[in-house]
């Protein structure tokens, strides 16, 4: 090491260039920080170069090949990491230099690198992502330094599997840029390193979720109106959508390209919505009230007649060979019967039935209702005379009655409509849902 200088590039000829080889070794990849777009990983670097000012005569030194100095009294080629994005700028350890009797040194040296690298998250959580590693001398250009690769990719022999990232390749290429601020060529060697996301993780996380939850919104309209829980149930699920959506923002980072699984989010969002919405338009429809209009003729055709059949809508006692509106007028036929049953002989006779029961003890059916009410007093002949404002009061008790049972079919039927619309809806949005989730799941490479 006599008259010897770390500081000078060692060659005999200065106007040639002093050929360094690279080889690079991927270790670990510690992280990758899709929001700041930063690939933390641990690499060995091999640097492997010929030093003309130090050789010797193995002859003379007992067969002497090889001897292990340290690396800061040989010179050493000042290469960087170009896209480094890291605060400390520091380069490998400081481990000994591999030193030959031919002037050969190899220096390995292991480094954790932090480099820039540019996250396209489109597809997230089924993306992947392409990082380079560039490196290349600070001072030294092409014409004093000259780089070459020692292998055609990087070394993934002893590669620790990420739990996160599969590494596909990490192929080597060789670039000499001309920079603006300098005249002479610059060589380096940029290693690409293509990484493949594990999804199972967010699949089971954050996609499935998901997907359960937006199948409770259909489930929105099987819910009775009567319940009150119609509403809050499509407000829970949007809440509930939020939150993971608000967990997959904080890990993007702030990027026009919007992630897939975020497409998924607000398309999810947007159903929930909808139908919470409808839902709240349909409850207006089930609790119209004495006050409102009679159902339009179309919309009994329509909703009642057609789509209730075919969307198995039916109240309790119908079926499918009974529609609705027809149980009133069987009840009606069937009260007839009844009444045509009570005093089968006065019918055989042309008579007008008694009004009393005690007037025939052989009925069918007798009325426990107190007689006065009914049976006024007897003229002579057996014809029934009743006072005029008894009349009127049954008259108008009747009428009360005949408006209570058409306003009571009228509220019914607009319930019915109701619950028919919602049960349309809840085959629409169930059918959204599934063809949402194939063609946005789809979309993924």
């Amino acid at each position: 090491m006599e008259n010897y200088s770390s500081a000078l590039r060692p060659v005999d000829d200065t106007d040639k260039s002093l050929n360094v080889t690279l080889q690079v070794t991927l270790s670990q990849i510690k992280d990758m920080d899709e929001r700041n777009q930063v690939l933390i990983a641990y690499l060995w670097i091999r640097q492997t170069w010929h030093d003309a000012h130090l050789k010797w005569s193995k002859e003379d030194y007992d067969g002497l090949e090889v001897i292990r100095i340290p690396s800061s009294l040989v010179w050493r080629p000042d290469l960087v990491l170009y896209n480094k994005a890291d605060d400390d700028f520091s380069g490998p350890v400081d481990t000994n230099v591999v030193l030959r009797y031919n002037g050969e040194i190899t220096w390995d040296a292991p480094a954790i690198t932090k480099s820039a690298c540019v996250v396209d998250v489109s597809y997230f959580p089924f993306d992947s992502q392409q990082c380079n590693l560039t490196f290349g001398s600070w001072t030294y250009n092409g014409n004093q330094v000259d780089i070459t690769m020692g292998m055609d990719s990087g070394d993934l022999s002893d590669f620790v599997e990420n739990v996160e990232w599969e590494c596909h390749g990490m192929p080597a290429t060789k670039n000499v840029i001309m920079y603006g601020c300098c005249s002479d060529p610059y060589p380096d060697i940029t290693y690409t390193l293509l990484l493949q996301r594990r999804s199972s993780f967010y699949i089971f996380n954050l996609l499935l979720p998901c997907f359960l939850i937006s199948f409770l919104a259909p489930l929105g309209f099987y819910l009775p109106a009567d319940s009150g829980e119609k509403v809050s149930l499509g407000v829970t699920v949007l809440l509930a959508l939020t939150v993971f959506q608000m967990m997959v923002a904080e890990s993007m980072p702030p990027s026009e390209s919007v992630p897939l699984i975020g497409k998924y989010y607000v398309a999810t969002m947007t159903m929930v919505t909808a139908s919470t919405a409808l839902t709240i338009f349909i409850m207006n429809i089930h609790f119209c009230g004495a006050e409102a209009k009679p159902v339009p003729y179309w919309a009994k055709v329509l909703i009642i007649d057609y789509m209730s059949k075919i969307f198995f809508v039916y109240e309790v006692g119908e079926s499918c060979a009974s529609p609705f509106g027809q149980r009133e007028e069987s009840e009606s036929f069937h009260g007839q019967n009844q009444n045509q049953k009570l005093h089968p002989k006065e019918k055989a006779k042309g008579a007008p039935p008694p009004c009393c029961p005690d007037d025939d003890k052989s009925a069918a059916f007798t009325l426990t209702i107190d007689p006065s009410v009914y049976c006024g007093c007897r003229g002579s002949g057996g014809i029934l005379g009743c006072d005029p404002k008894l009349v009127r009061n049954v008259e108008y008790i009747a009428s009360c009655f005949r408006e209570q049972k058409a306003t009571c079919l009228k509220v019914a039927e607009w319930k019915k409509v109701a619950k028919v619309m919602d049960r349309i809806f809840m085959w629409i949005f169930f059918i959204m849902v599934f063809l949402m989730s194939i063609l946005i799941i789809g979309k993924a490479p």
